[in-house]
C-alpha cells in the first residue's frame, strides 16, 4: 500500500515539470493547438523516460510577499547590472578584469540550486559555467573583479539570492538551514561571503583579459 503511494505521490510531484515541458513545446511552435498538445505530451514522456532524471521534490509551499519582494529584488538587479554593464562596454579607458568565483550555497535542495542558478545567470555580468551538485557549489564568470573584496561581495549577493528564494519558495528544512548557517556566521563575525564552510575565496580564479576579449574562458 505504501508503496503505491510512494508512486501516487512522485507522479503527483513531477506532474507541473511534465506540463511545463508541454507547455515549453507549445511556445517553440508559437501556437496552441490539440495537435501541438499532444505531440508535446508525447514528446515530454519520451524526455521523462529515455532521458530520465532524479525526481524534483518540490516543496509546497509559498509565500506570497517573500515572492514579491523576490521578483522585485531581481528585477531591480537587471535593470541596475543592464546600467552598469552597458556603462563598462561604453565607457572610456575599460580594462577587462574578469574571474571565475565559487560560490558555495548553504542549501542542498536541487531545486534551490537550479532556481539561484537560473536567477544569477539572467542578472547580466555573470553566468553559471559549471555546477557541482554534491556541495551545491555554482562557478559563475564574473565581469569587473579586481579584487578579492570584490569577488566576497559578489558571494554575498548570490547567498542573498539564495536567502531570498528560499523565503519565498523552499522548505521548512531549507528555511531552517538557511537560517541556522547564517546564525552561526554571523555569531563568528563572518559575512556571507567572507572565508568560511559557504565561501572558499581559494577558488577564485582571475581571466587574462586577453583571452576575456576573445571569449576564452579558463
Amino acid at each position: 500500500m505504501s508503496s503505491v503511494k510512494e508512486r501516487l505521490g512522485g507522479v503527483v510531484s513531477q506532474l507541473p515539470l511534465f506540463l511545463g515541458l508541454v507547455l515549453l513545446w507549445a511556445l517553440l511552435w508559437g501556437k496552441f493547438s490539440w495537435l501541438n498538445l499532444v505531440t508535446g505530451a508525447v514528446f515530454a514522456a519520451i524526455v521523462s523516460v529515455v532521458f530520465y532524471l532524479p525526481a524534483v521534490q518540490l516543496s509546497g509551499r509559498i509565500n506570497l510577499w517573500r515572492s514579491a519582494w523576490l521578483f522585485g529584488k531581481l528585477f531591480f538587479d537587471i535593470v541596475r547590472a543592464s546600467v552598469d554593464v552597458s556603462w563598462l562596454a561604453l565607457g572610456p579607458g575599460y580594462r577587462p578584469s574578469n574571474a571565475i568565483v565559487a560560490v558555495h550555497l548553504r542549501t542542498r535542495s536541487d531545486l534551490i540550486l537550479t532556481w539561484t542558478a537560473v536567477a544569477t545567470s539572467i542578472v547580466p555580468g555573470s553566468i553559471v559555467v559549471d555546477i557541482e551538485r554534491v556541495d551545491s557549489t555554482l562557478y559563475l564568470h564574473v565581469i569587473n573583479m579586481r579584487s578579492a573584496s570584490d569577488a566576497d561581495g559578489f558571494r554575498a549577493r548570490v547567498l542573498a539570492t539564495e536567502r531570498r528564494i528560499v523565503m519565498a519558495f523552499g522548505s521548512a528544512e531549507d528555511v531552517e538551514r538557511v537560517c541556522r548557517v547564517q546564525g552561526a556566521e554571523n555569531s563568528t563575525d563572518d559575512a556571507p561571503g567572507s572565508p568560511g564552510p559557504h565561501s572558499r575565496p581559494d577558488l577564485t580564479h582571475p581571466v587574462d583579459s586577453s583571452d576575456s576579449e576573445n571569449g576564452a574562458h579558463t
